[in-house]
């Protein structure tokens, strides 16, 4: 059979520049600063916590609750965001989001009582939730399944940068000028990068580096509303396994970023700046080796096994869980640096195909909408954590919670592989993989 072939229409400058090998990777670069702010932002806070408690008398609770009330909201709005990132100009949602939570980062600095912090953390993760729906269905757009995993996985080791940076620079600001300082620092330099996107971030056309899947009855679908969308994405069976996984991924990932300082401040006696250094230093350099590894490896197994991202993420959860059980259990600070370097970077190989292992089983038409149920189902799990970590380790003491988490990346890798299994049809069997919406 022989292709119609589509009269070519005049490409702009503009367009050209958008399709070109070239633009596609400064997108990615682009973004990558985006989401380093948008974790530095978010990290700061947990490296002051010592400092906010004593200036506010705040119970460990009470600071759960601060952490915790970011990702409520933050997950709350995802599903919004997701359906918003699919109708809407995806350039002007990330910049506009960028602009408002870096707004609201420096009026976090402003804070005096208890209820301003809540109220402050919880419109940043309003703000904050718009950022990834778009910017994966944007980078998804410029990438094709040939680099969507390095793509993202470059993208993603912005995650660790910011968390790095955020971390590292509020611990040794907040001892030498206050806790304050790096929230009028951060939220700074992000209305800044927001200015400067407005000039050099391009929005594609839609649906231009994946071929549209065939309409059918399903794709007649894709001009219907919202709650056709959220049936058609959770009617598939990985959509819902991929969700809980991120869950359960999510919940142990929190309990770090929001503990792990606090926890050697307590335990190993060091000062504030250190122990926000030392708490990021590792796991986010780890991580970021772990993500590109990911991409990498993923983009590899999956020319050869559809299910190539997806078995890349269960080697990274199973390779985690003794580093977990390790950081809460030792008593010894090399081996807690071995411990967070370790989970640090297989955490990595799982983080780099969240969203490229959601892609393959969506459509493209739906893959903002599919990061933003996600990512707000995923932050259920992550919002609870700090929490439930402060409540329990009230009884059973922080070290017993943090190791216990190893059960939890135990458990999710068992179901993400069993999901692979049962679900996954694999290219020699000749059958249909996940009802042709695989990219």
């Amino acid at each position: 059979m022989t292709e119609k072939v589509r009269t070519a229409e005049p490409e702009t400058r503009n367009q050209k520049l958008e399709t070109s090998g070239t633009y596609k990777w400064l997108v990615v670069v682009m973004l990558w600063f985006v989401c380093f702010f948008n974790y530095a932002d978010r990290q700061a806070i947990f490296s002051v916590f010592e400092l906010l408690k004593s200036e506010m008398n705040l119970s460990d609770v009470q600071l759960g609750i601060v952490g915790a009330s970011f990702m409520w909201v933050y997950a709350a709005i995802g599903p919004l965001a997701g359906l918003v990132g699919d109708r809407v100009n995806r350039k002007a949602l990330i910049i506009a989001g960028l602009v408002f939570w870096s707004l609201i980062t420096i009026a976090t600095a402003l804070s005096t009582r208890y209820s301003h912090l809540v109220l402050f953390r919880a419109l940043e993760g309003f703000g904050e939730a718009f950022y990834f729906p778009a910017s994966m269905s944007l980078i998804s757009e410029y990438h094709s399944a040939q680099t969507r995993s390095r793509a993202m996985s470059i993208h993603q080791s912005s995650v660790y940068a910011g968390t790095l940076a955020g971390g590292s620079v509020a611990g040794v600001l907040g001892q030498q000028y206050g806790w304050r300082s790096s929230f009028y620092l951060f939220g700074s330099l992000g209305i800044l990068l927001g200015l400067m996107l407005l000039l050099l971030l391009r929005e594609p056309r839609r649906n231009t580096a994946t071929t549209p899947a065939p309409m059918s009855a399903a794709g007649s679908s894709l001009r219907s509303g919202a709650l056709k969308t959220i049936a058609e994405l959770f009617a598939n069976p990985m959509v819902r396994i991929l969700t809980v996984v991120f869950v359960g991924a999510n919940f142990v990932a929190m309990i770090f970023l929001t503990w792990m300082p606090s926890f050697l401040y307590r335990k190993f006696n060091l000062s504030l700046a250190m122990s926000g250094v030392n708490a990021t230093v590792y796991l986010q350099i780890a991580s970021v080796l772990g993500v590109i590894s990911g991409g990498i490896i993923a983009d590899r197994l999956a020319r050869k096994n559809r299910a190539g991202r997806m078995l890349t993420q269960v080697l990274g959860l199973s390779l985690g869980v003794p580093f977990i059980f390790l950081a809460g259990w030792t008593l010894s600070v090399p081996l807690m640096i071995l411990a967070l370097a370790g989970f640090g970077y297989f955490k990595g190989l799982y983080d780099a195909n969240i969203w490229a292992s959601l892609h393959d089983v969506v459509r493209p038409e739906r893959r903002a909408s599919a990061v933003g149920f996600m990512n707000s189902i995923g932050w259920i799990g992550g919002g609870v954590a700090p929490v439930a970590i402060a409540a329990a380790s009230e009884r059973f003491g922080m070290s017993a919670c943090i190791s216990a988490n190893s059960v939890i990346y135990l458990m999710v890798a068992a179901l993400l592989f069993y999901g692979i299994r049962r679900h996954v049809r694999f290219p020699h069997t000749g059958r249909a993989v996940y009802n042709d919406l695989l990219i």
